[in-house]
């Protein structure tokens, strides 16, 4: 792995399809420290990190990890035992709606930037109000953390080649034709029509979920992508788990995530768009609620290739 490239905090180095299928939950860590170059670039990127794109604000910080850190870690099941991260980094923000979603959005961009870096990392969702990290961002009286990022550089094991990891991927991801949609839910879209939007929807497929229940759905309606959060039964909001611990709504972070795929990769491939939160009051399904909506808006080179 290299470790000893130049790097910029404006602009990741290698192709955002790449980094996504590159990133994968890492919970072994080396001893080695963050070198200070990545150090200066993350932190950099996320102090750039303050609005999401649906508004709201967050405030990001990196820290070193102590060995206190890492024994509160081994209380929380979410992702088992984490070995040896070397530092940590993640958000905080006051209510606002909308507020899980951009959080789940930024700090997934901040993840990309970390393994373009050439660091693992792995979410982790937790009751951190009140914990060590809370003091490490001096969590003020309205604020919450609903996640963090452990990160450091990935201990080298055969079991996490490529090849086996894009073998894991396939077999604990949903199909496509469970997630994705042409007009209404039930009519699965045809990845044929939409062409190079292939592309972001399949790297939605590829984003990271809490307990990986991959919550997001999408129904395609002429030139808008609707993004509808598809709650786990008997899992998260509303559980007595969920209020005893007092856990965010963490499948709402999960959307968040799920726009920064889709979205940076249609951007690096020239589909232009913005956000919008306009409720098209499609039927849906039972559990199913909805976020917000792509609406792309397609410049005229790409205009000549979907009519070829």
């Amino acid at each position: 792995m290299q470790r000893n490239r130049v790097y910029s905090s404006n602009e990741m180095n290698q192709s955002i399809q790449k980094i996504i299928r590159q990133r994968f939950s890492c919970r072994t860590f080396t001893d080695e420290p963050i070198q200070d170059i990545h150090q200066q670039v993350l932190k950099q990127f996320l102090e750039s990190l303050q609005i999401g794109p649906l508004g709201t604000h967050t405030r990001f910080t990196l820290v070193a990890a102590t060995p206190e850190d890492r024994k509160s870690l081994k209380g929380l099941s979410t992702y088992g035992l984490i070995k040896n991260p070397s530092g940590f980094f993640f958000g905080a923000y006051s209510p606002a709606e909308k507020v899980l979603e951009d959080y789940g959005y930024l700090l997934e961009k901040a993840v990309l930037t970390a393994t373009d870096l050439g660091l693992g990392t792995c979410w982790v969702g937790g009751p951190f109000t009140k914990s060590r990290f809370a003091k490490k961002i001096a969590l003020r009286e309205t604020e919450s953390i609903p996640a963090i990022i452990c990160t450091g550089y990935q201990e080298e094991q055969k079991s996490r080649d490529g090849t086996v990891r894009l073998y894991l991927h396939a077999k604990r991801r949903l199909p496509m034709e469970q997630l994705f949609f042409e007009n209404e839910f039930g009519n699965s879209l045809d990845l044929n029509v939409v062409r190079n939007y292939a592309v972001p929807l399949e790297l939605v497929q590829w984003a990271p979920s809490a307990s990986n229940k991959q919550p997001w759905r999408i129904v395609r309606s002429s030139n808008a992508w609707h993004f509808y959060l598809h709650r786990t039964k008997n899992y998260g909001k509303g559980t007595m788990l969920f209020k005893i611990l007092q856990l965010a709504d963490l499948q709402r972070v999960d959307m968040g995530i799920a726009m920064c795929h889709f979205e940076l990769t249609a951007r690096e491939l020239g589909l232009y768009g913005s956000w919008s939160v306009d409720d098209p009051h499609l039927p849906k399904p039972d559990g199913c609620e909805y976020t917000v909506s792509w609406i792309s808006q397609e410049n005229d080179e790409m205009k000549k290739i979907y009519s070829s």
